[in-house]
């Protein structure tokens, strides 16, 4: 990936287009876990993305060029200004189990398109979740236990010692673990949430679109639903919960647009 890099700084077309198609999808999936709302997500996307294309002349090949994309990615996320709803709420933990237990059904959602709602409850509450986090121990989790990157890595990405980091991310953790082991019905046979007896009450309240569901009916590039939620039958701790969501896919045409708005000659592509 460096010579990529030399290749699109040296101004190779091809080279250019070849870096955006290869980061977007993981860039847009950090910050879709940052961000919670795929439209905020898109936007960040778009705006790390060109970052990182213009600032490609500084790549020196101390890391991997997605790890290095990531360091980017995740300074934007770090300082953005918008909030999740649950920011703007400073939505605890506690405060958020509790809002699961109300309209809790006591049996299983049965009308149409049972599964896939069920699917969508799932993947918007664990999206919810990681949103009950300050950012700096979100980004922590998400980097070690969702993007699986180990703990120099995830250090260099933020900047600071792999001690420092590990730390943070065993606050995460053990608040994620306590959270869903006392909640999450598919962690344990305890926790008294369950997906599919959420169904109704997220459509009452407008939480699941059942024409449109977010989640579920997202674009993918690899990993399907029906494929990420398969681990959960084998695997049932917080973190695998929290992991288990299908790759999902940057859009396409406004990535594409990003190519050609800095292949134009309008916008200072690489600075030197």
């Amino acid at each position: 990936m460096s010579d990529l890099a030399a290749r699109a700084v040296g101004g190779d077309q091809d080279a250019l287009r070849e870096i955006v198609r290869e980061l977007r999808d993981p860039l847009y999936r950090l910050a879709l876990r940052m961000v919670w709302r795929p439209a905020d997500a898109e936007d960040a996307t778009q705006e790390i993305l060109i970052q990182v294309i213009t600032r490609l002349s500084s790549f020196r090949g101390e890391a991997k060029l997605l790890t290095w994309a990531y360091q980017i990615g995740v300074n934007y996320l770090l300082n953005l200004r918008r909030k999740t709803p649950q920011e703007e709420r400073e939505l605890s933990l506690d405060e958020f189990r509790d809002g699961l237990a109300d309209g809790l059904a006591d049996t299983d959602y049965a009308g149409p398109e049972a599964e896939l709602l069920a699917h969508e409850v799932r993947l918007s509450c664990t999206q919810a979740v990681l949103q009950c986090l300050e950012r700096s121990e979100r980004i922590a989790f998400v980097l070690g236990e969702i993007f699986e990157l180990n703990s120099t890595e995830a250090a260099w990405v933020l900047d600071v010692s792999p001690a420092a980091y590990r730390k943070r991310l065993e606050r995460a953790r053990e608040r994620l673990r306590a959270f869903m082991g006392s909640t999450c019905g598919i962690v344990t046979p305890q926790g008294f949430c369950r997906c599919a007896r959420r169904v109704d009450k997220a459509v009452s309240v407008g939480r699941v679109d059942v024409r449109q569901p977010v989640y579920a009916g997202h674009a993918v590039n690899g990993r399907g639903v029906q494929e990420a939620a398969a681990q959960l039958h084998r695997l049932h701790d917080a973190a695998s919960v929290l992991r288990a969501h299908p790759d999902y896919a940057a859009p396409r045409d406004r990535t594409e647009a990003i190519v050609g708005l800095l292949s134009s000659g309008t916008f200072p592509l690489l600075d030197d």
